[in-house]
Formats: C-alpha cells, structure tokens, sequence
C-alpha cells in the first residue's frame, strides 16, 4: 500500500453479466511461447483468493462490495461510490485480462503502492487472478528503508500512485529488475502503462491461475517496528487459511458491513462477502483519524464491524466519552497492532451495545491469528491479573495453531526438541506452528534462521514470535513484552509489560515504557513516562517519589529506581501507531541519564 497521496476516486462500474466460472480444464496456450504456465489444469490441487470474491459474486452480485468516500457538497454531507460484487468482479477481470497482455503473470513479483480505494481493491484481486507474487511494504518505514525492502524484494513490475512513481524513478528503487510499470493517477515523465489503459473485456470470465497452496503468493513485509523491515513469505495456502480461520474466529457474516480501517485486512472482507467501507483517513496515521469522519461512516452505512489500531480506539472512545456519542450498530471489534489498554477498553465499550465484544486478536506479519480474546473476559477477569504485573491475556490459541513457550535464547534454534519447552507459568519466549505461520523470510537467510526452528524431518516450522509470555493453567497466552525490549541486569531479566501495568495505574500517567541503559546483563533500567494529555506537568518530582511508592509495593518493580519523564508523546510504530518505539527511547534516556552526570 502507499498511502501517502490523497485517496483515488472512481465512478461505480457497470455490474458484470457474467456468473462465476470454474477454472477451465485445459491450460490457455499462447502461439508466441506454448503453454501458458499460468493457469494448471483443473484437476490439479490449487487455491487462490481471487477465487474467494468469485464465490462471492455468484452469490451476492448486487451487494455492495467496497464503499468509499468521494465527495461533499456544500453542507458538507457526503456522498459514497461503491462497487458491487459483481462490478468488482468484472473489474478485476479486466484488469488481469490487461495484466496479462503486459506480462505480469504467474510468478511476476510486483509491487503494489497504492492508496487505499476502488482500485487498491480491484489491482490487488486482480494481480492475484493472474498469479503475480504482490509485494507489500507499509510506506510508513520511510522512504530509505523502502528502496531496502524493493531491493530485497526484486519486483519485476511496479504498480503505484503518482507519488510512489517518482519516487522509484528519483532514488533508483530496483532499477535493475523493475520491466514493466503500470500508474494509478496520472502519469508524468516515467512511461509504462496507465492502469486504466489495461482494462480489456471479454466474453468469458478470466480463468484464475489456481496455484499450488505451498507456492508463493505474496511478500509482505513487516513493521520494522523492532528492527529492520523483512519480506514475510506468504503461500497461496497461508493466505486462503487465514480468511478462513478469521471468519471462524468471530464468526463473521455475508450481511456484516466492515468499518476497514487498516485496506489489508479489508481484503478478507471481501472474501467473506462483507462490505467494506473505508473511511475518510490516512490509513498510514491511525493516530490521527478524525472520530467524527469515523462516526459518520459507520452512521452512514450501518457499520456493524468495525477493524482499528488500539491508537484509533483510543481516540475514539475520548471523543464518544466528551461528546455522549455511541455506536449501536457496531456488533464486533476487532482490536490489534499492540497489546490492549484496559482503561481504553471500558471507556470504548460504553459506546457499544452491551453484547458487543472488542477482540484483541494476537499474532504478527509472520503468523496470524494467533489467539484471540474479547473485552468480556478482559474487563471482568484479567484485567485485575494485568494490574498486578501479571501481563496482558491474549487469549487462547486458535485451534489450528499450536503455541509452546521455550526457554529465551538470542541465538538461532536450528532444530526442534521439546526439551526446549517451559512448565506452564514460566515466562519464555513465544513459539507457533501451523497453516498461517510463513516458513521463511524472502532472500534473508539470517533472518530466517534466527526466527525459524524446523522439526527433525524438515517438514514443520516453528516461529519465534520474537515475544516473551506465559501460559495460564487455562491454557491462556499471557503477553509480557517483546524478548529484545527485556532488560537484563545483574539480579536477571525485567519484562516490559508486567512492569509498566505497576507504574500506568497512576492517574497522571498516560503509558510507561520501561528500557535499558547500558550493557546488556549489566543494563540500568530506566522508566519512561508519557503524560495523560493535558497534564500541566506540575511537581514532576512529586511524580517520580509517587511512582517509585508504586514499585517498591511488587517485588519484580523494586530495581527500578530511575524515572525520566518524557517531553512529549512517545514514539510510536508506523503501522498501527500504537507500538512504543522503545529502542529511540532507550537512546534518549541514556542521553538524558549523561546530561544529568
């Protein structure tokens, strides 16, 4: 996705006539190069998502598929575009007809930037219906870090915006290995395709490349929230599992209408048959999202779903507070980028129906879901463990992946044992296996050998969520911090998350973030403070003697004697902007702690 140009706006397409088809029993042959690699026969195994919004057309033409804003009049009401299933459906046909014609085909890896709307929806299905390998980088890691990831990636064509053109085209991204390029908006000095020049019809539906479930569908890349951003292998299989295990998890309906707030999870919407609607935001600043452009698309369109970054709640549920305002059509939340604050939830859950649940589920770009568990059992049971120092309950495993916690380790886990495994209780690091979790990192072999642990046959692989937690005799994953955010001193590990929940009951205290200074296994740790919003910072002192009460009454709190407070908000992840960039602010506590000597 690039996110960073205003939202594109496209007329509704007139709905397609055609049914859905079956994926032809004999292969397309082009008399130029033979056999079309692209599409197998049909009594090969195969799976892809496009073939998700197919079913759904057949079976929901004229529903609404995709709803965006367009524009306001002079009352400032606005006014939606949409497509339909079945428009959608033949758009994206189009498009792969056109795709197809330019050479982006089965194995084509191609980089999509482009702004959440109509034609993310259609390019990304449509890419898909041919078999392209979509890369996808969050433009939020910014513009050096995006060449990194393109160079690594080796995209073979470029589909993007305006802004993501020039960009490429300035700074040289993947010169060597970029051929065919297509633009979404205007085209400059750059050539290729318009991405409207590629519609084609035909009397037919497009014949879905079906693909084997263990070949290569996409590479998406991570946050690089906790170092730098890698290209997450996703199989056709990982891809079709998740929109089925979602849908199984929150039991997710046809007749469901998604507030889709983050585009790439409102791509299994569709595959639901759900309506997405995208909001009236910078989908890279969740932060930022205005609540009352968000009250007004779920108000709008009968919003029963609704997806957002624990930072977006938040905002949310101030204003709903400050302005008495509720969500009565709202049925399910889904909640996730960070672990889940408790105030946030009470105050959210007072603009909900009583039996409307916010889910946190749990997982990462590498596997997802990994659990999952509603606000219910949050505000009426955990949460009480949580103060405590206890985590933060992320819920039970899904039943499709097996999570173990293993003793932590820095250093790579080449082959599985179960002598690895922890006693129920014990905080370790968080390990996962099953048809959502990727096996590899594209082209980074160290990477992957430092989050990856294969059975002695080779056939299964566990990954290293890069987390440390507990298991509950319930069988509850408890979530206590990222393993490279643990301080180490010399009386043994501090976890971040069962530490901060002692100091952030304080009324004036908005978060905490606790970090190291110095070496490791001789770090010093430091507490950094972030104030409620508004706070007039009076007596800072009587602040930190007030907080360090707190700590002396927890055992696992009483080393920590060093509070700084910060000067502003903290920083924050680019994706969910909910994160806390603990490494910048270790660097700034360490320099703050040598301005002071």
């Amino acid at each position: 996705m690039f996110t960073g140009a205003p939202p594109m706006t496209t007329p509704a397409a007139t709905p397609s006539v055609h049914a859905a088809a079956s994926t032809p029993t004999s292969t397309p042959t082009d008399p130029a190069t033979g056999p079309d690699p692209r599409t197998p026969p049909q009594t090969a195994p195969g799976c892809n998502m496009a073939a998700l919004l197919r079913e759904q057309a057949a079976r929901l033409p004229h529903k609404r598929a995709v709803v965006v804003p367009h524009t306001r009049d002079r009352q400032g009401r606005v006014a939606y575009t949409y497509f339909t299933f079945a428009q959608l459906e033949r758009e994206t046909d189009r498009y792969a007809r056109g795709f197809e014609e330019i050479g982006i085909r089965r194995g084509t890896r191609t980089a999509l930037m482009v702004t959440p709307g109509l034609d993310f929806f259609a390019l990304t299905f449509a890419l898909f219906k041919v078999g392209a390998v979509v890369i996808l980088i969050d433009p939020g890691v910014g513009v050096k870090n995006l060449g990194v990831c393109l160079a690594e990636a080796q995209p073979e064509a470029f589909v993007g915006v305006p802004k993501a053109h020039a960009a490429r085209v300035l700074l040289r991204w993947s010169a060597d290995t970029i051929k065919t390029c297509v633009t979404v908006g205007r085209r400059l000095f750059w050539g290729g395709w318009k991405h409207t020049d590629l519609l084609r019809d035909g009397a037919a539906p497009y014949p879905i490349a079906m693909l084997p479930p263990d070949e290569m569908g996409a590479i998406m890349f991570t946050s690089g929230s906790t170092g730098v951003s890698k290209g997450a292998v996703y199989t056709h299989g990982i891809l079709t599992s998740q929109v089925r295990f979602i849908q199984e998890l929150y039991g997710f309906r046809p007749e469901d209408v998604d507030l889709a707030t983050f585009p790439l999870f409102a791509l299994f919407d569709t595959c639901l048959g759900m309506t997405s609607i995208v909001p009236d935001m910078d989908a890279t600043k969740p932060a930022q999202a205005d609540p009352v452009k968000l009250i007004e698309a779920v108000e709008d369109n009968g919003a029963t779903v609704m997806f957002g970054s624990p930072a977006l709640v938040n905002t949310l549920s101030r204003h709903g507070e400050a302005h008495g305002k509720t969500l009565p059509t709202i049925r399910t939340v889904i909640s996730c980028g960070a672990p889940a604050r408790n105030d946030v939830l009470q105050r959210f859950q007072k603009m909900l129906p009583p039996d409307t649940q916010i889910y946190t589920p749990y997982g990462a770009t590498e596997a997802l879901p990994v659990s999952s568990i509603g606000s219910h059992e949050i505000l009426g049971e955990t949460m009480h463990e949580t103060a405590r120092g206890g985590g933060t309950c992320i819920g039970r495993p899904d039943p499709h992946v097996t999570v173990r916690v293993i003793r932590v380790t820095d250093d790579p886990i080449p082959t599985w044992s179960d002598d690895l495994v922890l006693p129920d209780g014990q905080i370790g690091e968080i390990v996962v296996k099953g048809p959502v979790v990727t096996r590899e990192y594209y082209r980074r072999p160290e990477a992957t050998a430092l989050a990856k642990i294969r059975s002695a046959d080779g056939q299964e692989v566990w990954h290293r969520m890069g987390d440390v937690g507990r298991l509950d005799p319930q069988g509850r994953l408890w979530f206590c911090g990222r393993k490279a955010h643990r301080v180490t001193t010399t009386a043994g590990p501090l976890f971040t998350i069962p530490c901060e929940a002692i100091f952030n009951a304080h009324p004036r205290v908005y978060r905490t973030a606790l970090v190291g200074v110095g070496a490791p296994g001789q770090q010093t740790p430091v507490l950094c403070v972030e104030l409620e919003p508004g706070d007039d910072r009076r007596d800072l002192p009587g602040l930190r003697r007030e907080l360090l009460a707190l700590g002396e009454k927890q055992p696992h709190t009483q080393a920590i004697q060093t509070i700084l407070v910060h000067p502003s908000t903290f920083p924050v992840d680019v994706r969910h902007n909910a994160k806390i960039g603990r490494e910048l602010l270790a660097a700034w506590a360490a320099s703050t702690l040598a301005e002071k000597r």
